[in-house]
C-alpha cells in the first residue's frame, strides 16, 4: 500500500528551486576550492545512506559512476574505515560527512574538525561542509516525501 505525501518540491516550487541553486552554487565552490567530482561525490552517497535516503543514493551513484568511480569502491562506501581503497583525503571526507550527517549528536567533535582540519585547507574544509549542508537538507526533503525507487528497467 502507498501514501500519498506532500511533494514538497512540487507544492512549493520557489523554495526547491532555491535550494536546487544553492546546490549548484555548492557544486562551484567546491570546484572552485580542489574537492573534484570523485571526492563530492563520495559525500554524496555517504551521506545519502547514512540517512536511508535511497532516492539520493541512486542519483549519486549514477552521478560517481559518470565520474569515472568503479562499483569495488562505491561498494566499500559504508564500510570506508575497514577498507583499504580510499585515499587520506577521501576518508577524512568520509568522516565529515558522518559528523555532519549526525550533527544533532554533539556537533561535529573536536577530533573530528581537528583530523579533518589537518587534511584539507580551510576552504575544502568549507567546501565540503557546504557539500554536506546541501545533501543533508535533499535527503530531508525525498525521504519526507517518500520518493520512490523503483527497480531499475535494463
Amino acid at each position: 500500500m502507498t501514501e500519498t505525501r506532500v511533494h514538497l518540491s512540487k507544492t512549493e516550487p520557489a523554495a526547491y528551486e532555491a535550494l536546487d541553486a544553492f546546490s549548484r552554487t555548492v557544486g562551484e565552490v567546491c570546484r572552485a576550492n580542489g574537492i573534484d567530482d570523485r571526492l563530492r561525490e563520495l559525500v554524496m552517497i555517504h551521506c545519502s545512506q547514512l540517512n536511508g535516503c535511497a532516492y539520493c543514493t541512486r542519483v549519486h551513484l549514477d552521478r560517481a559512476t559518470k565520474a569515472g568511480i568503479d562499483i569495488d569502491t562505491l561498494m566499500q562506501i559504508p564500510v570506508w574505515r575497514e577498507s583499504g581503497v580510499f585515499s587520506e583525503r577521501e576518508c577524512a571526507a568520509l568522516e565529515l560527512a558522518e559528523a555532519f550527517t549526525f550533527i544533532h549528536e554533539g556537533g561535529v567533535p573536536d577530533e573530528v574538525y581537528n583530523r579533518v582540519g589537518s587534511v584539507f585547507t580551510e576552504k575544502e574544509y568549507a567546501a565540503l561542509s557546504w557539500a554536506c549542508v546541501s545533501i543533508n537538507a535533499f535527503n530531508r526533503i525525498v525521504i519526507a516525501g517518500r520518493y520512490p525507487v523503483p527497480p531499475r528497467k535494463n
